[in-house]
């Protein structure tokens, strides 16, 4: 148990070391889960983009996207916007897995986390998702496709998340 509990806290404290910093900019290419091409463009149609890096694997994601579902609802109206990445769902030469994509939808349609869910790529792993390595991590993007504030590692509470977002958005004005 010790030993679990050190490799747990190796890898959120590197992740803190090691994350995407604010201010880096966002690029990628994809599609979501439905097969929609979807790019970093999609930053620029709202203030802030809560961009949710989840696995099919993972009870505290799970459990948080509920939450997620209703805030993206909620906010929709001042230019906030959810997208989930689900990074369970390629193999490491970039090829869709079947079960875990199903999975993901399942998941999803079972939680009402309706927003995008984008398939990552390898490019992505390469680039702004290389340094995650622990789910959830939530990390929020302005309309620039820059990163803005801070990190978030775990789940949270739709009141705790919904504090969050009023603060970044009302830093945006």
């Amino acid at each position: 148990m010790k030993k679990l509990f050190l490799i747990f806290m190796l890898l959120a404290i590197s992740s803190f070391l090691f994350a995407q910093k604010a201010g880096d900019k966002i690029t990628f290419s994809s599609v979501d889960l439905k097969g929609n091409p979807v790019s970093d463009k999609l930053f620029t149609e709202n203030k802030i983009t809560m961009v949710n890096i989840w696995g099919t694997f993972c009870p505290p994601c799970i459990r948080e996207m509920p939450d997620l579902g209703k805030l993206a609802k909620a906010n929709k109206a001042n230019g906030f916007e959810i997208v989930g990445i689900p990074i369970d769902i390629i193999d490491g030469s970039g090829k869709l897995l079947t079960q875990e994509n199903r999975d993901a939808k399942l998941i999803i349609k079972k939680t009402g986390a309706d927003y995008v869910h984008i398939v990552p790529t390898v490019e992505m792993f390469y680039g702004f998702l290389k340094n995650v390595q622990a789910v959830p991590t939530t990390i929020f993007v302005d309309s620039n496709g820059k990163q803005i504030g801070d990190v978030y590692l775990g789940a949270r509470s739709r009141k705790d998340w919904q504090k969050i977002i009023d603060a970044l958005l009302a830093a945006q004005k």
